[in-house]
């Protein structure tokens, strides 16, 4: 048994460039930094995934006191400012994972379609973890069946993906197939993206698994740090 969780903690130039609210609670990018690593390693979780980290972000979770093994993939693209600059020294943006115990990179790479998306594979105490941030438009179809091709570990071993997948949980079963499943939140879970407006999905942010158990699902209040919650599971295989 593993228990797992995955949170989008918002790049900041993301943040600038889609005027989210958080630039006014957290007006400070190093504070905000700060915080969310506080978080972090506080949080008891055997594995980590995390999307949208900022340069700024990682080397404050690789100066943090924890004994979690950090396996990062950066992407080629490099988050733009719209509107003049940014406060990171760092603007880089990078796919992370945070893993107790021993542990084994598989692969990490960008989707073809996109170079601010991709996965990151590790293999941990005979599991297979894919981190991932899948795209928003039309493109998670393909990110969706590569996924499911990275995501089929040896006969005998389990897989977890972990990540914001910019879609629905039906969509997400659907594009993955079978043998795969992802996490039921409780009915009255917080949104993993809340919004205030338009129809996109709330519930972007999931636990799948294959060839596993997943139970006690549920979403965290990210305590006003991201535009997403965190979504945590148990996993038993």
């Amino acid at each position: 048994m593993i228990t797992v969780a995955s949170w989008n903690v918002l790049h900041r130039v993301h943040a600038e460039n889609w005027g989210e609210d958080i630039l006014r609670s957290r007006p400070d990018e190093s504070e905000r930094i700060a915080a969310v690593t506080a978080l972090l390693v506080g949080r008891d979780e055997h594995v980590i995934a995390l999307q949208e980290v900022s340069g700024d972000q990682l080397a404050s979770l690789r100066l943090a006191p924890t004994d979690r093994t950090i396996h990062a993939l950066r992407y080629p693209r490099v988050p733009t400012p719209r509107h003049g600059t940014c406060s990171l020294r760092n603007p880089e943006e990078y796919l992370v994972l945070l893993v107790d115990g021993p542990t084994r990179e598989i692969s990490a790479e960008s989707f073809e379609d996109d170079p601010g998306k991709g996965a990151l594979a590790v293999e941990t105490a005979g599991t297979l973890i894919v981190a991932t941030h899948v795209s928003g438009d039309q493109r998670h179809t393909r990110q969706l069946a590569r996924l499911a091709e990275l995501a089929t570990p040896p006969r005998g071993h389990a897989a977890v993906l972990l990540g914001d997948f910019n879609t629905d949980r039906a969509t997400v079963a659907s594009a993955l197939g079978t043998g795969f499943t992802v996490a039921d939140l409780p009915p009255d879970a917080l949104p993993t993206r809340p919004r205030t407006s338009g129809s996109k999905a709330q519930w972007i942010d999931h636990v799948v698994v294959r060839d596993a158990v997943v139970s006690n699902a549920a979403v965290e209040s990210a305590e006003g740090l991201s535009d997403h919650n965190l979504v945590r599971a148990t996993v038993t295989t």
